[in-house]
């Protein structure tokens, strides 16, 4: 695997994270939510150094990292995507949708397309069951989304990289 040259000045602001917390071991997944909002994912460096801070394992770190499903050692694309497979929106027909984001993307649940544009995700429920099937682009939440509208929702983006 790649080791990833992390900023310097990030990795400061990564420790002023810990310190805030006093560099306590009981405030890790505090300290890793604000790593994963500092870097967008959390690398093995990034669980490095903040093992080191807290005084822990990697192992220990990197348990917590892998147990929550909101933790993410991959980087998300600059638009992530993410479809809801939630009772409502699957009746609807989200499967279909997933399926179409994947081939349109050349991409699997999980992965991030090669150009760092676009990240794939399904999560249980958004909370917008009326709007069956969603599909979120960052903050952005689709309703009714058809399989004909996926193109379209990729163009918007896509056009839409700088």
């Amino acid at each position: 695997m790649a080791h990833i040259k992390l900023a310097q000045n990030k990795v400061a602001e990564l420790k002023e994270v810990c310190k805030k917390f006093n560099n306590d071991k009981g405030e890790l997944i505090n300290v890793l939510h604000a790593a994963q909002s500092l870097f967008g994912y959390l690398p093995a460096e990034v669980q490095e150094v903040v093992a080191n801070e807290l005084n822990v394992s990697i192992a220990h770190v990197h348990g917590v990292v892998s147990f929550y499903s909101f933790f993410t050692m991959i980087p998300k694309g600059k638009y992530p995507i993410s479809i809801c497979m939630g009772t409502a929106c699957y009746v609807r027909g989200a499967e279909k949708v997933l399926n179409e984001f994947k081939k349109l993307l050349d991409i699997k649940v999980g992965e991030t397309t090669p150009d760092g544009v676009f990240s794939l995700n399904s999560l249980r429920c958004v909370g917008a069951c009326g709007l069956a099937p969603v599909v979120t682009v960052g903050e952005k939440v689709h309703g009714r989304v058809a399989v004909e509208d996926v193109k379209s929702i990729i163009e918007e983006y896509k056009n839409d990289k700088e």
